[in-house]
């Protein structure tokens, strides 16, 4: 391999560049989480309400998404080196930004600015650890593309909840900054420019285009569809219309235009096509529980934004364990066997949350997480090795951006519906359960008899037996939730049955 080879005659150990390019990508996944436990505090100091300040989120993520295809272009227009440092910059201009920023309008553009930044961290980590790895080191490769992009991204809540219950949410950008001065140092030092790069042409600017067109109405149909009723509503169904017209637009264009920014018929790869679908739906079940679980214990069982990160840190640990476990048995034993593995576990850990109650402990939630992190490093190894195994090296930056978008849609597709489920589902439960708050009904009589004299101690009868249907009405609702994330965590251990046996079609033996 001829960067492998650079590299050894530099005299730079491959841990010295994996840590140079690891440390910007990890802290550009940790910006992607670590703010949603902050939220509801960045609502209250800018006086606006939770849905608005909701864009602090999504405009990070629709910016990070529009850099992801255009990697590949960026590579071989720019130096590799020149690339990442100039990245880095801008990642750490937009956290300070976010740091000062006087108004809610500003924050948002500063996390515009970062996700600009922090996109193309992924797809070229990637790439280089593919590059300068020996093929029997790949799995391990992945395996730490996969600790830094995963455990990352679930300690995120939990870095946030700290910060924002021991400091203050200004803290979750301020810590940016010194490690963009170290990434950009190390960068420097340490990462040499890429001898594959291909001679590009102009940027492609209707390409790019349709693009923020598809995107950005997306994401917003996505973030508004459950507060205007989806499809009741009239502007939602034509900017739904509009974004599919767009994507449609964009992957045609892409196909048929020379100098396109990016390769879709690198899906023709077998392999890829279907190790891009295998690694989204690995994303789509880390991705739901790492939202859905915080939801869970914060509204339900009054957890803080800290307890509600912890209770995801046995899920993280897991992740590194195994990391060196799945690298090792990747090299005797066939990847597939591994990735079916993978989801097996997915599935006993996803189906192990429809047991969950309103009187689980905090301990309740690790060995389900332990599972999950080990499912995680089964699946995510060997699928990512073998996706990109079978790509030109010289379009493995092209190909890992593709990878990234596909798995960065899915996301946000997963999210959205997952928190549109608990809410209808919420409300279908608790259509059934109100029956059962009738004067016909012997036990609900018994039990309003008996609330209602417990308080009737400290109020008047009148008031007592209001308080008392307030109070087993609050707890219908608490019961119908419960129930909605018990059909959601169903749901998804479907889709994990099903994913099983597709990990097995995949081509194991590269030439």
């Amino acid at each position: 391999m001829q960067t492998k080879t650079l590299y050894e005659k530099l005299n730079i150990p491959l841990w010295l560049v994996t840590i140079s390019v690891m440390l910007p990508t990890v802290f550009s996944m940790l910006a992607s989480s670590s703010v949603n436990v902050a939220i509801p505090y960045i609502a209250g100091q800018f006086g606006s309400t939770r849905d608005e300040a909701n864009w602090v989120i999504t405009s990070y993520m629709i910016a990070h998404a529009f850099m992801l295809p255009i990697t590949g272009w960026l590579e071989n227009k720019f130096s590799r080196r020149d690339l990442l440092k100039v990245i880095s910059i801008i990642f750490a201009v937009g956290s300070v930004i976010c740091f000062l920023a006087p108004s809610l309008n500003i924050l948002i553009v500063g996390r515009i600015i970062q996700g600009i930044g922090g996109g193309p961290f992924m797809p070229l980590s990637q790439a280089i650890l593919m590059q300068i790895f020996p093929k029997r080191l790949q799995a391990t490769a992945m395996g730490i593309f996969g600790i830094g992009v995963m455990v990352s991204a679930i300690i995120g809540p939990a870095v946030g909840g700290f910060l924002v219950e021991h400091l203050c949410w200004e803290w979750i950008f301020i810590i940016n900054i010194p490690v963009v001065i170290m990434s950009v140092v190390m960068i420097h030092c340490n990462v040499m420019n890429s001898s594959l790069r291909q001679k590009v042409g102009g940027f492609d600017v209707v390409g790019f285009s349709a693009l923020i067109l598809w995107l950005l109405p997306m994401q917003t149909v996505l973030d508004k569809g459950a507060q205007y009723g989806w499809f009741d509503c009239t502007w939602i169904c034509w900017l739904s219309g509009f974004s599919v017209c767009a994507m449609v637009f964009f992957i045609v264009w892409e196909l048929e235009y020379k100098n396109a920014i990016t390769d879709f018929r690198i899906f023709k790869d077998w392999n890829f096509c279907l190790g891009t679908i295998l690694g989204s739906g690995v994303n789509m079940l880390a991705y739901m529980t790492l939202s859905v679980l915080p939801g869970f214990v914060q509204s339900l069982m009054g957890y803080n934004a800290e307890l509600a990160g912890l209770s995801l840190a046995f899920r993280a640990v897991s992740c590194v364990i195994f990391m060196v476990v799945v690298s090792k048995l990747c090299e005797f034993i066939d990847n597939r066997i591994i990735a079916g593995i993978g989801y097996v576990l997915l599935l006993v850990s996803t189906f192990s949350f429809t047991q969950l109650n309103l009187q689980v402990s905090f301990a309740y939630f690790a060995l389900p997480n332990i599972i999950l992190g080990a499912g995680i490093m089964f699946a995510f190894i060997p699928i990512t090795k073998l996706a990109l195994a079978t790509v030109q090296k010289e379009k493995l930056a092209v190909a890992a951006g593709l990878h990234s978008l596909s798995k960065c849609v899915v996301t946000a597709f997963t999210i959205s519906i997952t928190n549109a489920l608990i809410i209808a589902f919420s409300q279908v439960h608790q259509n059934y359960l109100i029956g059962n708050l009738s004067v016909l009904n012997q036990p609900f009589i018994s039990r309003l008899a008996s609330l209602s004299a417990k308080l009737s101690n400290f109020l008047p009868q009148a008031v007592a037996l209001k308080k008392a249907n307030g109070i087993l009405y609050h707890n219908l609702l608490a019961q119908a939730k419960l129930m909605s994330y018990v059909d959601v965590f169903a749901i998804f251990s479907l889709i994990c049955l099903i994913f099983i046996p597709l990990c097995f079609l995949l081509k194991n033996k590269v030439e």
